[in-house]
Parts: C-alpha cells; sequence; structure tokens
C-alpha cells in the first residue's frame, strides 16, 4: 500500500487526462478562491496601507541587509517552524498538519503528472496524509481552545473550522480508498467518490474557510519584523508577576 501509486492503479478506469485536469481545476479553485477573499476582504489592501504607515510613524531606518535576514528569519522562525505558536502541543500538531498537507498535495500532483515508478512519491503520498490525519485529529479533538478550555463540545463547528475538517475529510478518506484498493475491495469506488467531493469542498471552500490564511501569515509576520525594527511598532512588554485576571467570551471570527 504505502509503496503503490494508487492513482497509477486507477488510470485502469479513469482517464489519466481526467485526473490531470482535476488537478488543474483545483489549482485555479485555490488561486481564483485566494484572490476572491483578498479582494473581498481587503487584506491586501489593509496590508500595504499599514506597511506604509508602519514606514512613516518609523523612527529608524532599515536597510536592505537588514530587511533580507528578516525575510530569512520569517521564513525560518514564522513558516518552517511555526514559532509563533506558545503551545509546544499546538505548535507540533500544527507542524504535522502543515508539512503533511505539503507532502501530500506535492506528490498527487508528482503522482498524477508523472506517474514515477519509483515508490518515494507513493510512500511520501501516504506518510503525508498520516502526518495530516495526526496533527488534525489531536488539534480538533485536545487542542481547540473551546474544547481545552471551555469546555465545548469537540463536535461544536463553526465556518473558521472549514479548513481543518475539509481536510482530515480529504486525507482521511485518501488513506482508506487507497488501503482498499490495494486490497481489491468492491468498495474502493465508493470511497474514492467521497475522496473526491471532500477534495472538491477543501480547495472550492477556499473564500470561506481558512485555506487563504496560509499566504497572508507570512506577509503579516514579516511586516510585524519590519514594524519593530525600525520603531513603529513597540515590542509587548513583559508580564507582570502577578497579572491581572480578564474574562472574554469566544466568538465565531468573522468570514463573509
Amino acid at each position: 500500500m504505502f509503496t503503490t501509486n494508487p492513482f497509477a492503479e486507477l488510470s485502469a478506469s479513469i482517464s489519466p487526462a481526467f485526473m490531470r485536469t482535476y488537478v488543474v481545476i483545483m489549482i485555479i479553485l485555490v488561486v481564483g478562491g485566494t484572490l476572491y477573499d483578498v479582494l473581498h476582504k481587503g487584506s491586501a489592501k489593509y496590508f500595504f496601507d499599514n506597511w506604509r504607515n508602519a514606514k512613516k510613524k518609523g523612527t529608524k531606518q532599515v536597510g536592505g541587509g537588514q530587511m533580507v535576514s528578516m525575510a530569512i528569519q520569517t521564513a525560518v522562525v514564522d513558516v518552517a517552524t511555526s514559532g509563533e505558536f506558545c503551545n509546544p502541543q499546538r505548535r507540533v500538531a500544527h507542524l504535522l498538519t502543515m508539512y503533511g498537507f505539503v507532502a501530500y498535495v506535492i506528490s498527487t500532483a508528482v503522482m498524477v503528472f508523472g506517474y514515477a515508478t519509483t515508490t518515494l512519491w507513493p510512500f511520501l503520498w501516504h506518510i503525508g496524509a498520516l502526518m495530516a490525519c495526526i496533527g488534525g485529529y489531536w488539534f480538533w479533538f485536545f487542542i481547540r481552545v473551546d474544547v481545552a478550555a471551555e469546555g465545548q463540545s469537540p463536535f461544536r463547528v463553526m465556518r473558521a473550522d472549514l479548513f481543518v475538517l475539509s481536510l482530515l475529510a480529504s486525507v482521511t478518506l485518501a488513506l482508506i480508498w487507497s488501503a482498499l484498493q490495494s486490497s481489491g475491495s468492491g468498495g474502493a469506488k465508493v470511497f474514492f467518490g467521497l475522496y473526491i467531493l471532500a477534495t472538491t469542498f477543501l480547495f472550492g471552500s477556499v473564500p470561506w474557510s481558512k485555506f487563504a490564511h496560509m499566504f497572508f501569515k507570512p506577509a503579516a509576520a514579516l511586516e510585524k519584523r519590519v514594524s519593530e525594527a525600525n520603531g513603529s511598532r513597540s515590542k509587548l512588554p513583559a508580564p507582570a508577576d502577578k497579572p491581572e485576571i480578564f474574562t472574554s467570551v469566544r466568538r465565531e471570527p468573522r468570514h463573509y
């Protein structure tokens, strides 16, 4: 199973051209959905306006070398290692999900378009899906704030949960389909259909989910570093020895 390309076996009943066309459509949905999200929410305008305001308010000059250094720090700390998460469990779960999803998507494209005979890509596809499952289910049932701290049901769903739920559905159904197909089970076709539905929803719901968020976070992290470097943003003070206790009500994030 782990060394078998499931899409190569599928080509006996579904045209490779159809599979390639489907992958291209999913890419178009992601690009189009992200652009719609940017225009509808004004994320890009807000980012560039905030960048210009920070530059005007800055009391220090940020040189080109320093800018490159901060860009590298952003890529390494904020993107590659998810350094913004203070909770180590959430950080590990996020990294598992992120790298699993990346391996899953890249290996899917390689196997669909290349049908390489090497066992590397099927192995990465299965391992990536497993990593995304482990990280995603760990986050969903044990780490979410409203579940871990507020005692809410783990099955309480909000619009902001669309991305993680559709991702979990896609990778879970992918593994089930691959296992059934490898064993020659007749139920493989049913789970393949469900896998396609979940994957289509994952990439088609970009304007309403947090999928596009992954493209904004690196830019926001870089802007924060630049603002702190030029003096337009003061770093938060260290917490006091006996901080006051604040209470707040968690509300559903606004995604529209």
